[in-house]
Parts: structure tokens; sequence; C-alpha cells
């Protein structure tokens, strides 16, 4: 059920409206505490969905809200479990994100 759940959700994360993305990436905030290392099934399909194009973003709040996202996976689940997600996307990311992502893989 885990996995029917965000993969609804996923969409949202990358969604056109940028008042929709925002508060599906705050809405990740709040959940990534509560679930932590339950997520480890369903983290390789949300990294990409959080990261692609809201660490690029040029709207602040959906840029802040990503970062603060990822803070959140780094505090809240095991480190191992996010090491590969993070190498995959630092290596095909560019701009803003890359370096993001290669300062948390640091």
């Amino acid at each position: 059920i885990l996995f029917q759940i965000f993969d609804a959700f996923k969409s949202r994360l990358h969604d056109s409206n940028s008042k929709v993305n925002q508060v599906a990436l705050e809405t990740m905030h709040k959940m990534i505490p509560l679930l932590k290392d339950n997520l480890s099934p369903v983290i390789n399909m949300l990294i990409p969905a959080m990261v692609d194009n809201n660490l690029n973003s040029k709207n602040p709040g959906i840029y802040a809200a990503a970062t603060n996202v990822i803070r959140a996976l780094c505090q809240h689940l095991d480190n191992y479990l996010l090491l590969q997600p993070f190498c995959t996307k630092a290596q095909f990311l560019n701009g803003k994100a890359k370096q993001d992502m290669t300062e948390k893989l640091a």
C-alpha cells in the first residue's frame, strides 16, 4: 500500500502548479520524521521526484522546501539508504542541484 500512496503522491512533487508542488514538498518534509526508515521501499522513487526540478527551481519557496526535504532525509533515514539515489542524482543533475547533492554526499 505504501507504493500506491507514494506513486500517487510522487506526481504532486513535480506538479506544474508551483503552489501544489510547494505544498507537496512541505508535506513530504512533515512525513519524513514520522515514517523514517519505513520509506526505504519507495526512496528510489521519491528522491528523483523531490530533487529533479525542485533543487534547480527559481521559485525560492520550492527551492527552500526541497532543501528542507533533503535535510530531513539525511536526519531521519539511514545514510546507507540515501547513498545510491544521492550518487545517481549528483551524477546526472546540473547547476545548483548538482552542487547541493554533492555537498550532501560529502
